[in-house]
This record gives structure tokens, C-alpha cells and sequence, in this order.
């Protein structure tokens, strides 16, 4: 018997336990979910979707890919209902007035790693048991590659630039796709990249690379929680749609908490999303994602607030341009 098949199984087992079937096709509400993206960032929904508990909470989920900041700004313009963007998106549309409402956090801490060519980590006698700061100028000099320009994954070699104590224009930057980044890597085009799990895993596994700075792993300390991923929506949805926003909400509670209780079902799903990775990668990718993966998915000013810091570290925003107040942005009573 499949997975999907034992999985579809028992939740028509808890809903004819709980004494009601499962909804028909003309009682489901429609939403759009918009994600920047497809990776472990995601996973979440990959799981909630495959899971069945989008219908199971009485929705009709379609999930769009619109890249980065597209996602959130889908949202503003009223193209669709929900987006997963990071805080550090989120809290710079709030500054320049657009406010949204953040009603789950999906991801607690920065999804990236950064890793550096083994043979220069050890001719700057690298030691992965530094402080960040000491750790992250083996960075100074070096061309590191990321998937986009001012990304999040981007912000986060600012950022380990400004904990080292100089100039983020000291790491020269190559945008490429992941896959371009591990050939760049291999022949030495590059010194190091930085993504989201698992393409930087997969050298550090190879003994290729080191392993330089990893959110996942808790660098910076000073910035846990931190909401790399959220689930946002307009704040006028949930007052005028009360119920698409609780069906949304419990649908990823379920989601979130099926991760933390069932690792080995929740891996296996993802490894059908990410069929070419290799067991090791994927087990490893998987770890870091459960790893930071909260549950219950509640939301609280830390996470946005961190999130600002990180922007006006990185350079994507000014001091003065760091929001007085976090009210009205999050809620916790969708995830309860």
C-alpha cells in the first residue's frame, strides 16, 4: 500500500471518528496560496497539501510560484489570498505602508548556509568553533554566489560581512541558479555559495567544503526567532473571510505538527517533491528544516523585529526607517 494511500486512509478514519465525513467539492472555499518559490522553504505546504488537509479544513488550494518579492506583492495587488514570504520582505512592505497580516510563522530561523572551498578554509586556518564574528571574515576577498541580488539569502552574507567588521562590498558576488552554483563550485569559478538547504549540503557531505555559517545551526545567536518563512494575507481577508483564515491557520498547525511527530512520513513526502536528491542529502536537508520548523506555528513580534535588524544590517533598510510598532501586523488567534 502507498504512502499516500495509507495517509488518505486515515484521515477519512479521524473524520468518520469525529463523527463527520470529508466535504464535498462545492462546500470547500477557494484560496490562492502564492510561494516565491520551490524548496525545503516550502515544505510546510508540500505537506499539508499532499496530506489532504487543505480539503480536510474545507479548502480548494492552488499554489502558484511567483518568484521572490512577487509572492507578497500577488497579495497586495489582491491576485491571491496568501503568500509565504520572509519577515524581512514583510516588515520593508509594512515601512513603505503596505501592511499585511502575519497569521503563522513556518520557519523560526535563517534557512541558509554558507559554505567555503575546504582548501581556502584551511590556508585562513578556519576554526568552526569561532564566534561568527571571527568565522565570517574567512568570507573577506572571496566570490560567493547566491540565487538572486538582495534576496534573503543574499542579506544573509551582508549580514555575516557586518559581524565581521567590514564592508559587505568585500565579498564579491555571483547571482546563479543552485545548480550552476555547485558546477561553479566544482571547478573553482567560485570560492563558496550560499543557499537554502540542501544545495550547500551536498559539498560539505562530499568533503569539498566547509561549512562557514548556518542559520539552521543558530548563527546569529542574537537572532532566533526569526521569520524566514511566513503565512500572510491582507488584514481586511480575515475580517471579511474570517473562516478561510481558520481553515488556513489549522490546516498548517496540522502540517507543522505532523513534522515534528512524524519525521520519517513527513521526509518521505518531501522526498517526493525532491526526487534527485540522494538519501543523504535529503535526510540531512530534512533535519534542518524540522529543525526550525515551529510547532504550534505562532507568530510574535521577535520574529518581525528580528527580521528588521537583519534588513538594516544587511543594508536593505535604514534605521530610521524600522517600524515603531508591530500592531495590527501579527495574530495568533488563527493557530491556536
Amino acid at each position: 500500500m502507498s504512502l499516500m494511500t495509507r495517509l488518505g486512509i486515515a484521515v477519512l478514519t479521524a473524520a468518520l471518528a469525529a463523527g463527520t465525513a470529508p466535504l464535498h467539492a462545492e462546500t470547500l472555499e477557494d484560496v490562492t496560496l502564492a510561494v516565491p518559490g520551490t524548496s525545503f522553504t516550502f515544505g510546510a505546504g508540500y505537506i499539508a497539501e499532499d496530506l489532504g488537509l487543505w480539503e480536510k479544513h474545507g479548502l480548494r488550494v492552488k499554489s502558484i510560484v511567483i518568484t521572490g518579492i512577487g509572492a507578497i506583492n500577488a497579495v497586495i495587488a489582491g491576485s491571491a489570498t496568501f503568500a509565504e514570504p520572509s519577515a524581512s520582505a514583510f516588515t520593508r512592505a509594512a515601512a513603505k505602508g503596505q501592511r499585511l497580516l502575519t497569521i503563522a510563522v513556518l520557519l523560526n530561523r535563517p534557512f541558509v548556509d554558507v559554505v567555503l572551498r575546504n582548501d581556502l578554509a584551511e590556508a585562513a586556518k578556519f576554526d568552526p568553533k569561532a564566534p561568527l564574528a571571527q568565522r565570517a571574515v574567512v568570507l573577506k576577498g572571496r566570490t560567493i554566489a547566491v540565487e538572486s541580488i538582495n534576496s534573503i539569502v543574499h542579506a544573509y552574507v551582508k549580514v555575516l560581512a557586518n559581524r565581521g567588521g567590514y564592508d559587505p562590498e568585500n565579498i564579491r558576488i555571483a547571482p546563479m541558479a543552485p545548480d550552476a552554483m555547485l558546477a561553479a563550485f566544482q571547478s573553482k569559478q567560485i570560492d563558496g555559495f550560499a543557499m537554502s538547504p540542501p544545495w550547500p549540503l551536498k559539498p560539505v557531505q562530499e568533503g569539498t567544503a566547509t561549512m562557514i555559517a548556518s542559520g539552521p545551526g543558530g548563527d546569529p545567536a542574537d537572532m532566533v526567532p526569526f521569520g524566514h518563512n511566513l503565512l500572510v494575507t491582507k488584514g481586511e481577508t480575515c475580517e471579511k473571510q474570517r473562516s478561510v483564515c481558520d481553515k488556513m491557520g489549522h490546516a498548517f498547525v496540522e502540517a507543522m505538527a505532523f513534522i515534528q511527530s512524524d519525521p520519517t512520513e513527513a521526509l518521505a513526502i518531501m522526498k517526493k517533491r525532491f526526487p534527485s536528491l540522494d538519501e543523504r542529502q535529503l535526510t540531512a536537508a530534512f533535519a534542518e528544516f524540522r529543525e526550525i520548523s515551529p510547532s504550534p506555528p505562532v507568530p510574535s513580534k521577535a520574529d518581525l523585529e528580528n527580521a528588521e535588524i537583519y534588513n538594516i544590517q544587511a543594508g536593505l533598510m535604514r534605521p530610521d526607517e524600522k517600524l515603531k510598532s508591530y500592531d495590527g501586523l501579527f495574530t495568533d488567534k488563527y493557530v491556536k
